[in-house]
């Protein structure tokens, strides 16, 4: 079958010790001067943070809720990629492609896999059903970490849909969030013929020029926010597109170092009222840093801002969606503009909503909104 192989996630307890030693003989900074996150993951939160996941989480038992969901790895322009493959009791189902970003994983999805693949257990109909398609991005998770250069968006775009046709697909659906979206953008740019409609929670078209020259008030709120984003946000961004593997070293070495680097964009990508454990459990942020930590893809997965983003890579003008498309834009999404500018990116804008709760992690900060947008994108394209 196309060389796909079962795959079993298999960590061994010499892994798990390393890790918690590490964690407790940690070398720590001094306190931030501030009484909030603005200079970074406060310190007296993330030496909480550190202990218990040395002392009390225990990694196992993700790894066993994960091994108990079919998943796989197969041979794609000369790498391996891991990919959950949950398939629907029900006949009808749609094939459903989600792509993750960074700084997250196919953890992100675990929470709406089954309400997507059997619907009718909530609240939904059997004509929602999907079979639900998971795989991790090149250099992230499980995957294989790209040893040359060139694994860009369109690339990943051009695996994703052959990874489809070797799952037998004549047909499908893809969506995506950060790295994620672009990607699913890409599919649909590329529109190889077997993908029927994209959706994305973080739409990559920009502003109007209309909006540029004479914006209105919502206009100008994007506007600001997205100034502010680039210059108090975006340090990481350019770091990543910069220097990646100046910054793996301490990635790959200090796991204080890599919690810290991922737990900061959940405080502030999360909807999470002031802090990240007011939307997701500290198990849960603790098992997305582990698919960085136990791979050791901090400097791989932060390669695919380089192959963006480098001024040397010449990349081609921005090309349309023509598919049926859809947005969902949550309220803190880093980057979302209204729908005037995603039309321009998207010709065939067949959903749009704006949802009243959630933030960049929409599938993992709110399972139940996030599937019912899926639900609601689904049925204009059937």
């Amino acid at each position: 079958m196309h060389n796909i192989k079962p795959f079993v996630i298999d960590i061994a307890a010499a892994e798990i010790d390393d890790l918690q030693t590490r964690l407790k003989q940690s070398r720590w900074p001094e306190s931030e001067p501030v009484g909030d996150w603005s200079q970074g993951v406060p310190i007296d939160y993330h030496r909480e943070f550190c202990r218990y996941w040395a002392n009390q989480y225990n990694w196992f038992t993700t790894q066993d809720r994960l091994n108990r969901l079919p998943q796989y790895t197969v041979p794609i322009d000369g790498l391996n990629i891991h990919f959950l493959h949950i398939k629907s009791s029900h006949a009808t189902a749609r094939p459903l492609l989600l792509t993750h970003g960074w700084p997250g994983s196919i953890i992100e999805f675990l929470k709406i896999i089954e309400p997507l693949t059997e619907p009718t257990r909530f609240g939904g109909s059997i004509q929602d059903a999907c079979h639900v398609i998971c795989p991790s991005l090149p250099g992230f998770g499980f995957s294989d970490k790209p040893t040359e250069t060139g694994w860009n968006v369109p690339r990943i775009a051009s695996a994703w849909d052959h990874l489809m046709t070797l799952l037998d697909y004549e047909t499908y659906y893809a969506q995506g969030g950060d790295w994620g979206s672009g990607v699913t953008t890409a599919i649909g740019i590329q529109n190889k013929g077997r993908c029927r409609s994209v959706h994305v929670n973080m739409p990559t078209a920009g502003p109007t020029k209309e909006a540029l020259n004479n914006p209105t008030a919502a206009d100008q709120r994007i506007l600001d926010r997205a100034a502010n984003f680039r210059a108090w946000g975006a340090g990481y961004h350019k770091q990543q597109s910069t220097r990646p593997q100046t910054l793996g070293y301490g990635l790959a070495d200090s796991p204080v170092g890599q919690s810290a680097w991922i737990l900061e964009k959940f405080y502030a990508w999360t909807d999470c009222q002031g802090h990240p454990e007011n939307v997701l459990s500290r198990d849960e942020l603790i098992d997305n840093v582990m698919f960085y930590w136990l791979t050791n893809t901090g400097a791989s997965s932060a390669r695919l801002y380089w192959e963006t983003f480098n001024p040397a890579v010449v990349h081609p003008r921005p090309e349309k969606v023509t598919l049926p498309a859809g947005v969902s834009v949550f309220p803190e999404e880093t980057m979302a503009g209204p729908r005037a500018w995603s039309e321009r990116g998207y010709t065939d804008l067949v959903y749009w909503n704006e949802v009243d709760k959630g933030g960049h992690f929409a599938a993992f900060e709110q399972p139940q909104l996030f599937v019912q947008e899926m639900r609601q994108w689904l049925r204009k394209v059937r």
